[in-house]
C-alpha cells in the first residue's frame, strides 16, 4: 500500500489512522532519509494514543524512549547503532515480546533482527511537505492492520 501525503496535516492523519489499527505487540520499522518524517509519524501516532505531542522526540542519542498513553510505545532510533550485534546486545526481544507497540527509526539498518511479524514503512521525500509512504506488511497482524488503515483513510476522504 502507498499513501501520498501532500502536507504535514495529511501525515498526521496517516499517523492517527495507523495508531487506531496497530495491534498490540506489533513492531513498526520506519525507513527513510534524514528529514523524511519518521519522528513526525511517531509523534502523530503517539498523540492519537494519548501521549502529549511535545513529549515525543527522536531518541537518536538515548536509543529508546518509552511513552505511556492509552497504550505503551517503545520508540527506538538505531541511527547510531554500529551493527546488528550492537543492536542485539540491547536486548530487543524485551520490546518485541511485550504487548507494547515498538517503533524503530532507521529499521533498514537492523532489518534481519526484526521479528517476523512486522510492518515496514518506507518514507520518501517527494516535496517540501509531500511524502510517499510505502507499507510492507510481514505477517497476518501487519497485513490486517494495513487493510484496516486503508479503509479508515478511504472513509475519511
Amino acid at each position: 500500500m502507498c499513501y501520498e501525503a501532500n502536507s504535514i496535516h495529511e501525515t498526521d492523519k496517516l499517523g492517527r489512522a495507523l495508531a487506531e489499527v496497530v495491534p498490540d505487540g506489533l513492531t513498526i520499522g520506519l525507513c527513510g532519509n534524514l528529514g523524511a518524517g519518521k519522528t513526525l509519524l511517531v509523534r502523530s501516532m503517539a498523540e492519537a494514543l494519548g501521549v502529549r505531542r511535545e513529549d515525543v522526540v527522536s531518541p537518536t542519542f538515548v536509543i529508546c524512549q518509552q511513552y505511556e498513553g492509552d497504550r505503551t510505545i517503545y520508540h527506538l532510533d538505531v541511527y547510531r547503532i554500529v551493527d546488528e550485534d550492537e543492536f542485539l546486545n540491547l536486548g530487543p526481544e524485551e520490546f518485541f515480546d511485550s504487548p507494547a507497540i515498538t517503533i524503530i527509526e532507521w529499521a533498514d539498518r537492523i532489518e534481519s533482527c526484526l521479528p517476523a511479524n512486522r510492518l515496514i514503512v518506507e518514507i520518501e521525500i517527494v516535496g517540501k511537505e509531500q511524502r510517499r509512504f510505502t507499507f510492507a506488511p510481514h505477517g497476518p497482524k501487519a497485513e490486517q492492520a494495513v487493510r484496516e488503515m486503508e479503509c479508515l483513510l478511504e472513509q475519511s476522504n
